[in-house]
């Protein structure tokens, strides 16, 4: 053969084994398959999303009921052109609703993020979103549903005169509790997603 290594004296030259290093094992090749990260699903997890939004957002009426009932009212002098003026320390009660709303509305969220976390096959960003979303409107519903039931309870006098004692009804007076039932779905979805510490949240587990 041409390709044979031929020595000077014209005799072919024996072919030689190279032996493997000591110490040192060939290592088969195998090919190993790498799963792919598992990407967000927004198609498949739309439809719940909205069904997630409605259903959360329903939450606005018991919360607006619990608090009419919980919320403390506030005693007012009725004084020139209808100003109400309230007592030294019926003025705190200012706080004590919004307190008390907040306090139902981070219950509400907690609550939320649970039955959320529950729908497995559902975990994900685009879930938690919606959560959150229906957290806002549910919170919104919530101070509009509260205040009306709160004046249907502490209904003020037909004929009021100057001078009178009359019993305000509670009312929100920040729309900053707004942001306390969505933080609360974060807090809650975000811990128990940490906890999980599965690629897909164990989504095909469900």
């Amino acid at each position: 053969m041409a390709d044979s290594p031929v020595e000077p004296g014209g005799t072919r030259a024996a072919p030689e084994r190279i032996e493997a290093a000591a110490g040192t094992e060939a290592e088969p090749v195998v090919p190993q398959l790498v799963a792919p990260p598992p990407r967000v699903v927004v198609k498949a997890d739309l439809l719940p999303a909205v069904s997630a939004v409605s259903l959360i957002s329903l939450l606005g009426l018991p919360i607006g009921w619990v608090w009419s009932r919980l919320a403390p009212s506030q005693q007012s002098v009725l004084g020139p052109q209808g100003r109400l003026t309230p007592l030294l320390v019926e003025g705190y009660h200012g706080f004590d609703t919004i307190a008390i709303f907040a306090l139902l509305a981070f219950a509400a969220g907690l609550l939320t993020s649970s039955v959320l976390w529950l729908a497995r096959r559902r975990r994900g960003p685009v879930l938690l979103i919606a959560g959150a979303f229906g957290s806002v409107v549910a919170s919104w519903l919530g101070v509009q549903l509260g205040a009306s039931f709160a004046g249907g309870l502490y209904a003020i006098p037909a004929n009021p005169q100057l001078g009178d004692l009359i019993t305000v009804a509670p009312e929100v007076g920040t729309y900053w509790v707004l942001l306390v039932q969505p933080l609360a779905v974060a807090l809650g979805y975000g811990l128990a997603a940490s906890w999980n510490g599965l690629d897909d949240l164990g989504r095909r587990l469900g």
